[in-house]
């Protein structure tokens, strides 16, 4: 059963630092790209930061560029984003996605989604 599942979320005050976790099983992660979706209410998913983990290419939203890094433990099947210098904006619910081949943040090219995580950034 292919499952992935998100972790670290929370409350934090801006400026502050967070790192979420992306657990993944029942496909050969090797073969897949990790993406990092988040969706504020009432508003439209967007994409956050993707990794590949064959090769290790990464891609960031412009709104979090120079803020989030995204890596990955292909020995843990697990994928972080390692979010720092956060903002009110920032607040979202998390979500982990996979893909085979994905075009980059896209999120109807994802195949397998997480429960997401919610983060939240205090003024």
């Amino acid at each position: 059963e292919v499952q992935l599942v998100e972790s670290g979320g929370g409350l934090v005050q801006a400026g502050g630092s967070l790192r979420l976790s992306c657990a993944a099983s029942g496909f050969t992660f090797d073969d897949y790209a990790i993406g990092w979706f988040r969706q504020a209410p009432g508003k439209e998913r967007e994409g956050v930061s993707c990794i590949s983990s064959s090769d290790g290419s990464t891609y960031y939203a412009d709104s979090v560029k120079g803020r989030f890094t995204i890596s990955s433990d292909n020995a843990k099947n697990t994928v972080y984003l390692q979010m720092n210098s956060l903002k009110p904006e920032d607040t979202a619910v998390y979500y982990c996605a996979a893909a085979d081949s994905p075009l980059e943040l896209v999120p109807l090219e994802y195949d397998y989604w997480g429960q997401g995580t919610q983060v939240t950034v205090s003024s």
